[in-house]
């Protein structure tokens, strides 16, 4: 695998990283993110307007509620719920976000990569942090495999 690109390596090396679009399905992509990068030592919060609660911790109805300053926010949204969320970030003053693809387009929106990029935001487009996160499991190593061999940018 090649290394990893600078946008990414920059969102990861922040602490304290927001997943809007967790489930209170615990099998959704978006809390296999949650747990993972609590697994790697990141502070998450998980953002829901649906549910208070998300495996034992506070979770926020939107982004602007969340208490403190935020390094990051993981968008895994319906790609129609990914704008909303994004003008949530720059009203939060978030600087970095991640819009969660994988091989379908999940929050992948061209309207919120771009309103993002217009409010002075840095928008990876592309991937999964499981694809970065050690360890890596064998399912997104061959993901990003995949993506990179066939000409896909993962950042």
């Amino acid at each position: 695998m090649s290394k990893m690109p600078a946008d990414i390596a920059a969102f990861l090396s922040g602490k304290r990283i927001a997943i809007a679009g967790v489930s209170r399905n615990p099998p959704h992509p978006a809390n296999a993110i949650f747990r993972k990068l609590v697994t790697a030592g990141y502070e998450v919060i998980p953002v829901n307007p649906h549910t208070n609660e998300l495996e034992g911790t506070t979770c926020y109805a939107d982004v602007t509620k969340i208490p403190g300053t935020l390094d990051g926010v993981v968008i895994n949204t319906p790609a129609s719920a990914a704008l909303e969320v994004v003008k949530q970030c720059a009203e939060k003053g978030v600087t970095r976000v991640w819009l969660h693809r994988s091989l379908g387009d999940e929050a992948s929106s061209a309207a919120a990569a771009t309103e993002g990029a217009k409010l002075g935001i840095t928008v990876i487009t592309e991937g999964c942090p499981l694809m970065f996160v050690e360890p890596i499991d064998v399912g997104h190593k061959c993901i990003r495999w995949w993506l990179e061999t066939f000409g896909r940018e993962v950042a």
